[in-house]
């Protein structure tokens, strides 16, 4: 409802994939608002042609080769990374050929509010051309979150697309912005530092930074629950939690802090293949600009669903 009432341009960078075109069809009739379609105008026509569109002269398509836009573009591309070492012939190049700095092109310059993309390369490749492109927010630093839906509960996972190795400050921070999503979509959050080790026990020498996050948080006064370091059973298993009563959670955690990327890429997408669960996600977090890279194996509701959630704001 949020974003039907205030319709947003979102670009839909890889237009010729026949998904990436059905959420943009998804996207229009839902009344979210303008899909602007990357892609070669031949294919994306025959796309929509063949998905039963019949009013294809009403969808707007960008040719990067071709784009009144190009020139404009360059300029600015080219004043972000002329010293950064890249050539203004590399930076055509970029504009021409490269849909995702094309894309992130047209939202940095006010043509679209949104981007949306991710199917046809990994997020990482993904993720360093939209940077070139697209800073983070101010004084923040992007990461991912994973949300497990399930009947009786729904999760977070954070960070699962970007940090490889968290300090203790980066954990904190990253906490303290994942519970402010999960509040943003009605959830109260209660944070769980998740590692091998209960309290200390076993003793290891890369427990240090969840350690030291916890303590951050309790010298910041925050105003949510959090609790750590702790495995995690003990995080989501009540019977568990009991034989811990000190622990400061009041029910299971709902906010799942990963000591690292390896942990949290590796734990998200097992359990999005072998549970129950509707995962969605990443979202992409902490970006000057919205853009969502959606998983290659994403469905039309998958993309649409992200790029509702970039248009109201839940992911800042």
């Amino acid at each position: 409802e949020s974003a039907q009432s205030r319709p947003r341009r979102a670009v839909f960078a890889e237009a010729e994939q026949d998904v990436v075109l059905r959420a943009a069809m998804n996207w229009k009739n839902s009344g979210y608002g303008t899909p602007v379609l990357v892609g070669r105008e031949g294919p994306v026509r025959e796309g929509l042609a063949r998905l039963g569109v019949e009013d294809i002269d009403s969808f707007e398509i960008h040719n990067s080769a071709i784009s009144p836009l190009v020139p404009r573009m360059v300029e600015y591309l080219y004043e972000r990374l002329q010293r950064r070492g890249t050539p203004r012939h590399d930076v055509q190049r970029m504009v021409n050929h490269e849909r995702n700095v094309f894309g992130a092109l047209l939202v940095a310059m006010g043509e679209a509010d949104l981007m949306l993309t991710g199917v046809t390369r990994n997020f990482a490749t993904t993720y360093r051309q939209v940077r070139q492109v697209i800073d983070p927010a101010p004084g923040c630093r992007p990461f991912g979150i994973h949300i497990l839906v399930g009947k009786q509960q729904t999760i977070f996972v954070a960070d699962t697309t970007v940090t490889e190795r968290p300090t203790a400050e980066s954990l904190a921070t990253i906490a303290i912005e994942t519970a402010a999503v999960a509040r943003r979509l009605g959830q109260e959050p209660r944070v769980a530092f998740l590692s091998y080790s209960n309290f200390g026990n076993p003793r290891g020498e890369f427990v240090d930074n969840v350690r030291g996050a916890v303590q951050l948080l309790d010298n910041r006064q925050v105003g949510f629950e959090y609790e750590g370091e702790m495995s995690a059973d003990v995080a989501l298993n009540p019977a568990m939690r009991a034989q811990y009563p000190f622990n400061r959670l009041s029910g299971p955690a709902n906010v799942l802090i990963m000591p690292g990327l390896h942990s949290a890429n590796i734990a998200a997408k097992l359990i999005k293949e072998v549970a129950n669960l509707r995962v969605v996600g990443p979202m992409l977090v902490n970006m000057s600009k919205p853009v969502q890279i959606v998983p290659m194996n994403s469905s039309a509701s998958d993309i649409v669903t992200l790029g509702v959630l970039a248009s109201t704001g839940v992911v800042c």
